[in-house]
């Protein structure tokens, strides 16, 4: 017979039972620095930087959004937790900073051991492509709150840069050239809308074929959150970057001004990148203008760098990079042209 607190939908014996595979998935992850061991009050993390002068840690918490609902309609859960790890990556390498380690918390109504393993799965494969160590996390089965299928992830990353070393936009300059990082799709953002004109509006099933791609819809929507840690490592050895943005939530519209100084706008040239089909797909739809289009979705590129124009041909063959603008006098926004 169920134990009460299992008929009340939180079934604790269950929950140990799957926690009880996460050391042997997260082992692979562990660093020198990590203590202790995982299913602790605490994740411990021994705070010895050789080699630093003024070491800086650097955090952020975020989550993957209603991508979440588009892993539920295709039953399939081993991505999005490496998007959640990619997401945090980026948010804290555009200021300069390496990954230490990393926490995730998984809300959910009905804990389904095949769907935690693939989430888990997903989440350690981010933290040791990066050389992030997974140190702790939490689970919290929460009927009533999460409904049939619905979960959600969230995780916390902290890092670490050199004082010195901080890239913070402040020597941007007029002139500058803003190279574009090409994105994998939607990334994390823009879910909603995107759900609502595919699926709503024209009516169309993750299975179909995406017109001018060789992918499916959901293949589409469900690729991965690229992780920029390598373009970033490669520009800061170069000594090229002046500015980096993650194109996030509030897409190129809103993302550049967080690292522009005041006395300058970063001007984007419209179709000096491709348009992927999903976009082209997303922007056909939605009939909205420019700068909600590209408020609320990043249009395939992920992150900027803004370099000095000298250095822009090597620096966008090193990572890769697209010119999509330029730095001009302003007062520290976007504009598109």
């Amino acid at each position: 017979m169920k134990k009460a607190y299992a008929q009340a939908g939180v079934d604790v014996d269950l929950g140990n039972r799957v926690k009880s595979r996460i050391p042997g998935l997260v082992k692979k992850t562990h660093r020198s620095e990590v203590m202790g061991k995982i299913g602790g009050f605490g994740g411990l993390f021994k705070a010895s930087f050789p080699g630093y002068k003024e070491p800086i840690l650097v955090s952020s918490i975020d989550g993957v959004g209603t991508k979440l609902k588009v892993a539920a309609m295709i039953g399939k859960h081993d991505t999005v937790g490496e998007d959640l790890v990619n997401h945090c990556i980026n948010d804290i390498a555009v200021l300069g900073a390496e990954p230490l380690y990393f926490l995730d918390y998984l809300g959910i109504g009905k804990l389904e051991p095949k769907k935690f393993e693939q989430i888990l799965a997903g989440i350690t494969r981010g933290c040791a492509k990066a050389g992030c160590a997974l140190i702790g996390g939490e689970t919290a089965q929460m009927p009533g709150v999460y409904h049939g299928e619905d979960y959600d992830l969230v995780g916390v990353i902290v890092g670490l840069v050199e004082k010195s070393e901080m890239i913070d936009g402040s020597k941007i300059k007029v002139g500058d050239v803003i190279l574009g990082i090409p994105s994998n799709g939607l990334h994390t953002n823009g879910y909603s809308l995107a759900r609502k004109l595919i699926f709503e509006t024209l009516k169309l099933n993750p299975k179909d074929k995406l017109n001018g791609s060789k992918k499916t819809i959901g293949e589409e929507l469900l690729a991965p959150h690229v992780s920029y840690l390598p373009q970033v490592r490669a520009l800061k050895k170069a000594k090229m970057v002046k500015g980096l943005a993650h194109i996030t939530g509030g897409g190129l519209i809103d993302n550049p001004p967080r690292v522009l100084p005041k006395n300058v706008n970063a001007v984007i040239e419209l179709g000096s990148w491709p348009i992927s089909p999903l976009f082209k797909l997303l922007a056909d739809t939605a009939n909205v203008s420019n700068e909600e289009l590209y408020q609320t979705f990043n249009m395939g590129i992920g992150m900027i760098a803004i370099v000095d124009a000298k250095n822009a041909e090597q620096a966008a063959k090193l990572i890769k990079g697209i010119p999509i603008g330029t730095i001009r006098k302003g007062t520290g926004k976007v504009v598109l042209k």
